[in-house]
Order: structure tokens, then sequence, then C-alpha cells
């Protein structure tokens, strides 16, 4: 099953450096009214060359459109894309900073590694996740203010102590590691 898992997220769509390429054009074009090769370059601060040959791909694909004065636009389908992969940034953040507690720029270098990764069913059910969690639910407030505390009490570090972890009498995600390790 995994190994299915692994190579179907080959087969996304798009990269992770092409949809920082589309929100690229979709920030300069908010910032500036407009948005060509040598902006992107250097708003990403990689080489014109890399930014034409990506360009040229997601032109291919259908994700931007130039005009005759080499301006570059997201199409439709270019602006979905962008509006995916910033909502799942912003969810995830949330959800790494307000939820479980990381440093606001921890959180934000962790969101931007997955934010392209998540499907459209996960980011959703974060947010009905977050939205309850954030309510003013009364097993909600207690259960985030549990949460807290334990945080603040526990060291998070596995401490590969199986004896005393509830997690590893369950399924621990090091012992069989480990034990696969020593005898292989």
């Amino acid at each position: 099953m995994f190994q299915q898992v692994w190579k179907n997220f080959e087969e996304n769509e798009l990269t992770h450096s092409a949809a920082h390429h589309l929100m690229a054009v979709h920030e300069l074009r908010q910032e500036h009214g407009y948005a060509r090769v040598s902006d992107i370059a250097k708003h990403l601060r990689i080489t014109k060359g890399s930014v034409s040959t990506a360009m040229k791909h997601l032109r291919e694909r259908g994700y931007v459109q130039e005009d005759h004065n080499k301006f570059l636009e997201l199409t439709a389908r270019g602006l979905r894309v962008v509006w995916e992969t910033e909502s799942t940034r912003v969810v995830m953040q949330k959800f790494l900073s307000q939820a479980l507690g990381m440093d606001d720029d921890d959180a934000e270098i962790d969101a931007c590694k997955v934010e392209h990764l998540l499907s459209s069913e996960a980011r959703g059910r974060l947010v009905g996740f977050l939205r309850f969690l954030f309510s003013e639910e009364e097993v909600a407030t207690s259960f985030l203010t549990a949460f807290r505390e334990a945080l603040a009490e526990r060291d998070l570090e596995c401490k590969k102590d199986v004896a005393n972890c509830l997690l590893c009498e369950e399924i621990c995600f090091v012992q069989p590691a480990l034990k696969a390790l020593r005898e292989g």
C-alpha cells in the first residue's frame, strides 16, 4: 500500500516549485499589476533561465498565459492552484501554531513544505477540526486546555521507552524500525 501512495505522489500534476512560480505570478500582479520572467526570478531568487523554462511548461499546461508585452498572467486553472495552495498553507499554519502550539516561524516553514501535498479533502477536514477546536463548545475548550497543559508538562521527544508510552503500547513508530535494523 505505502509503495502505491509513494508512486502516486510522483504523479502530482504540479511540483511544489511550479506552484511557487504560479504564486509568484499572482503576488507580483497584485503588488505591481504585472509579472515578467525577470520579476519572478528576482522574487524567487532564482535565474531567469529557470523561470523561463518553468513558465514554458506552465503555459503549455494551461496555467499561465503571456501577452504581446511578455507580461504573464494566471489562467483560471492557475488561479485555482494558487487559491488551493494558499488555503492549505493558511490552514496548516493555523493548525501547527494555534492548535499544536508550534512557534509561528516553524509553523510557517512546515506549512510551506506541505501546502501543495495535502488533498482538498484533507484541508476541508482540517478546517472542520479547527472550527470545532476553537469553538465555544465546552468539550472543545476543555480538550484544548488539557492538551496545552499536557504539552507544557511533557517532553515531546520519543525516548523509545515502550513500557511508559501509551502510543507505543498500541502502535510504536520506533520499536519495529529499530528491531528491523538490528535484525537486518
